[in-house]
């Protein structure tokens, strides 16, 4: 079976009708078995459960099985509807993106298939190589893949479905990650910088920060809890360790969840050690400094993509007189919020006029653009910025 070539839903499908993987299997065990495999991590090391095993393909491969087969599960645990397993992804899909920009909008209109649904997980998880390093996958999209899973077993108890519900349980994520990076006695520039992409990673930003207490009343399955207390643990032990204050603070985070010592323990020393036992299969965390990293090859990406794209941009940008105020403004000061979110809004509804910028309508595309909006004075006349030297 190849995950990316045409027809591989339909492969495994059929697969699970002959071989079922999750019959007698509860919830905890799915959701362990989703963490052993790295799925919640966003660092697929193997098909969940060893249900396949095929040597030959590829992380993101692994991560499009395994997202597959996480829904099966919750669609067989809670489905009441008429709809087919593949037409109620679909339908998820459509129902969560239905009042947003899209990074579906060209596709969901097609028909309700098992090819649409492989263009859908193409497009959630996939990012063109070519174009970007593997370090953005890994914070912007893969560890923020249970989400989906979690709003699908939402969307199948009650069949509708809006924004606000996975906002709120992303700005939870953010918030609460946050909080315990920020509560570190001594933070280094990589807690920093880990926080600022924890806060931009989130798709379905909310214009409303949430205090810690009100994002702890954000979560309230089992499911969410432990995925919450995963994802705090693995944000913490990003240095490659979790020292005595860190391990406090997680411990407490535990408890404000109500979840059972047990499982707090269970989480922090899972991270510890999932990585030492599988470092030499991510390659991305054999790097110290992985902050860093993404920043560097971001960096030279936006530079190529405006380089390429410079004579269209331009006069994208020199019809919009009020992002043009902005960005100058932008020379000789920091933006307040609501002047950021009107330049992020007007950048990105220029970027969908140029096919080649249509990374940046990706989840957690909006992380790249304070690198644009450091190059786009260069492509912009002399007077636009006063204190330009040129090269």
């Amino acid at each position: 079976m190849n995950p990316s070539a045409s027809g591989w839903i339909k492969k495994l499908l059929k697969e699970l009708s002959k071989t079922p993987i999750w019959n007698q299997t509860d919830y905890n065990t799915f959701y362990d078995s989703l963490r052993e495999s790295g799925f919640i991590y966003g660092s697929n090391i193997k098909v969940v459960k060893d249900y396949l095993n095929y040597p030959e393909m590829t992380e993101e491969e692994i991560c499009k099985v395994n997202f597959l087969l996480a829904l099966n599960f919750i669609y067989r645990e809670n489905n009441t509807s008429k709809h087919d397993f593949v037409e109620s992804i679909i339908n998820f899909y459509v129902e969560i993106n239905a009042h947003s920009t899209s990074i579906f909008a060209e596709i969901l209109g097609e028909k309700k298939s098992a090819s649409l649904l492989e263009k859908i997980i193409h497009k959630r998880i996939q990012i063109d190589d070519n174009l970007i390093d593997r370090s953005f996958n890994y914070f912007i999209t893969n560890a923020l893949l249970f989400t989906d899973i979690l709003a699908y077993k939402a969307f199948l108890q009650t069949q509708i479905i809006s924004e606000k519900h996975i906002q709120h349980l992303e700005s939870a994520i953010e918030t609460i990650v946050s909080e315990v990076l920020n509560s570190k006695k001594k933070k280094t520039e990589y807690d920093n910088s880990l926080i600022k992409l924890v806060e931009q990673s989130i798709r379905y930003k909310s214009h409303k920060n949430l205090t810690f207490k009100e994002a702890l009343e954000f979560v309230n399955t089992d499911l969410e809890k432990y995925y919450i207390m995963d994802i705090a643990s693995m944000a913490t032990w990003g240095d490659l360790q979790i020292d005595k204050n860190e391990k406090t603070l997680l411990l407490k985070l535990g408890e404000q969840l109500n979840l059972e010592q047990e499982r707090i323990d269970n989480s922090i020393n899972f991270i510890e050690e999932f990585y030492n036992n599988n470092k030499d299969k991510i390659a991305l965390l054999s790097s110290q400094n992985i902050v860093k990293t993404f920043y560097s090859n971001s960096s030279k990406m936006v530079t190529k993509l405006i380089s390429r794209n410079s004579k269209r941009l331009q006069k994208e940008l020199l019809e919009s007189k009020e992002l043009m105020v902005l960005l100058s403004k932008s020379t000789v000061r920091d933006l307040n919020d609501e002047e950021q979110k009107k330049v992020q809004s007007q950048l990105l509804d220029i970027f969908k006029s140029i096919p080649s910028l249509a990374i940046f309508m990706l989840p957690g595309g909006a992380l790249l653009l304070p690198l644009v909006i450091k190059f786009i004075p260069k492509l912009l006349p002399s007077s636009f910025d006063d204190n330009r030297i040129e090269d």
